[in-house]
This record gives structure tokens, sequence and C-alpha cells, in this order.
């Protein structure tokens, strides 16, 4: 019996299979806490709904990069098997750039998730990124990028289609600044950031280039850490409105509503199980169900709203089990 991804997302079959969730750490104390929150919340969920990315860009002190990403490597390996761990490197015209990848992906190269590269601008800075997992022989790490400026968005397409990119990362913060006050400080804010035309513009460029080459759409950071109900409502806009598929936390508060935005309701699980389960009865054929036409278009459809109840964490009918095994988490 093939699995519904392979019959019904074809090519795209191989996409990557991500947590909804990417959370971000810099400082020792709050690393170590993100990596047991996550080891709590596998147990939870019976999957790892989030991942937890180290960060070496911001997190480094100046002059102790070599230090913070010895630190990094050490946290790292101590994670178990079922984490996802990912770690954020210094920009490709860095000085700790080669240092960071060299020790980080030499050491840790069947234990990361991916290595998230900040500041992307064009393709060359993706080659270059390419190189140096090679080097390390780290050559099979996805790799992320963070899109942050206008001329990386002009580029976006180009980025994507790389086969070493597994997902686009908008860099919201450092977008607007590179406007050179063109943009106002407000559209860093969670109502601004949706409803600035170069910022909205931006943000649906990049979840389009994602979507034309089968890569993951990664939502920018809320500030307002502090304020559930924003954070809800600009993961839900994120979700429903702009084709995002992932969302950045930069707070152990944020995780949870960003797994809440993304999941699919109750009611849609079970006829998503409905759906597929007589799909499959029925060797994919079409089917009629609640007097209406189904067909492989939105067999697919459904087949993901399953993926998405599964990446966040929700419960799932006993009957759609088997196609979630653990190697899937």
């Amino acid at each position: 019996m093939k699995h519904p991804r392979e019959v019904l997302l074809g090519a795209q079959a191989a996409t990557a299979y991500l947590p909804v969730c990417d959370h971000y750490s810099g400082v020792e104390a709050r690393m170590r806490k993100s990596l047991q929150l996550q080891a709590e919340m596998i147990e939870e969920f019976g999957a790892c709904v989030f991942d937890v990315t180290l960060d070496c860009e911001d997190g480094a002190p100046v002059g102790a990069e070599a230090e913070h990403a010895a630190m990094v490597v050490a946290l790292a390996t101590l994670a178990s098997d079922k984490a996802r761990v990912a770690v954020r490197v210094h920009a490709v015209d860095h000085p700790a750039f080669e240092s960071d990848m060299a020790v980080i992906a030499g050491n840790l190269s069947g234990r990361l998730s991916h290595i998230m590269i900040p500041k992307v601008e064009s393709l060359a800075d993706v080659l270059k990124a390419e190189q140096a997992l090679l080097a390390a022989s780290a050559g099979d790490v996805p790799l992320h990028v963070l899109i942050e400026s206008p001329l990386a968005i002009h580029n976006a397409f180009e980025i994507a289609a790389h086969p070493s990119v597994q997902s686009l990362s908008f860099g919201l913060m450092d977008f607007v600044s590179s406007h050179g006050g063109a943009i106002p400080f407000d559209a860093m804010g969670s109502q601004g950031q949706f409803t600035h035309p170069l910022v909205l513009r931006a943000k649906l460029e990049m979840a389009s280039a994602c979507h034309a080459y089968g890569k993951v759409p990664s939502h920018c950071v809320v500030t307002e850490f502090n304020d559930p109900a924003a954070m809800t409502a600009a993961a839900r806009r994120a979700a429903r409105e702009l084709g995002y598929a992932r969302m950045w936390s930069i707070h152990p508060n944020q995780i949870r509503p960003i797994l809440e935005a993304f999941a699919p309701s109750e009611g849609e699980i079970e006829d998503a199980v409905k759906i597929i389960t007589a799909a499959e009865q029925a060797g994919w054929a079409p089917i009629s169900f609640s007097g209406k036409l189904h067909d492989r278009a939105s067999y697919r459809y459904f087949w993901q709203v399953l993926e998405r109840a599964h990446q966040t964490g929700r419960a799932i009918p006993a009957e759609a089990h088997i196609y979630f095994k653990p190697a899937l988490c």
C-alpha cells in the first residue's frame, strides 16, 4: 500500500515535513529551557511539534563567537534522538561564518534538523553556504534561509529553487529597517506588518516562491511576546490569509498560540479522515461525500489537513494512525 503522501503529492512528496513552530533561543540558560520544554511537549503530544533553533547570530557576544559556537555544539549533543535541533549561524559575509559552519556542521551533521543562514541576498549566498556544508562533510543538512531585504525578495524564487534550501523565513524587522525610514516603525508591530503594502507584498512574494518549488514558507516574529491575543491573531492571519506553513517563536509563551493558530479544527480533521479513508478504499478514484464530488485535487487538500493536524499535535482518529509512524515526527 502506497502512503497517501506518495499517491497525492507526487514530486512534492519529498517536501519538508516540518513542525509549524520554529523557536529561537540565544542565551545558554534559555537554550537549555527550550530543549527541556521541547522534550516535555514531545511526551505530551507524541510528536515533535516545534523546532528549537540555537542562535549564534544574535546570541553570540562580539569577540566570543567561537566560544558560543562550541557551547551550542555541546548543548545540541545532549538533545534526545526525538528532538529537532537547529542552529542559526552568522551571515555568509561575517568573519565568523566559516568557523561557525566548520564547528557546528562538522560536529553536528547527524543531529541537526537544519542550519539557518541569515541575511541571504542571492543565490550566490546559498551556494557559499552549500560549499561550507560540503567542506564540513555535512552536505545532507538542509539549509533554511532568512529573507530580510528588498533585494532578497527580488531573488526569492531563485533562492527557493535551490535543492539544498528547505525553507525560507521572512525577517520582518531587518526588512523594514532596510528601507531607510521609508517604512514606518509601526510596520514592525503585530498589526502594521499585515497592513503596510510593501511588507504585505514582500510576505506574499516570499510565500509564493516557496510554494512554487515545494519549500516551506516560515512567518516572522511577533515582538509583543506578552500579548497572547496579538500572537494568536498574527499567527492565524499568516496561516489562513498569507499561505504560511510555519512561524517563528521568540518566547515560550508564543509556542502554543502558534500551534493553535496553524491547527485544523476537530471537524476538519474528522472530515479529512473520512474522505481520505473512503478515497483509499476506492483506489483514489472519485467519490461522493456529503453530496459533493471529491477527486485527487480535494484528496490532496484533505491529506494536507491531516498532516497539519499531526504537525500541531492534534488528536487524530484511530483509523488514520497508520499514516503517522514515529519516523514522520
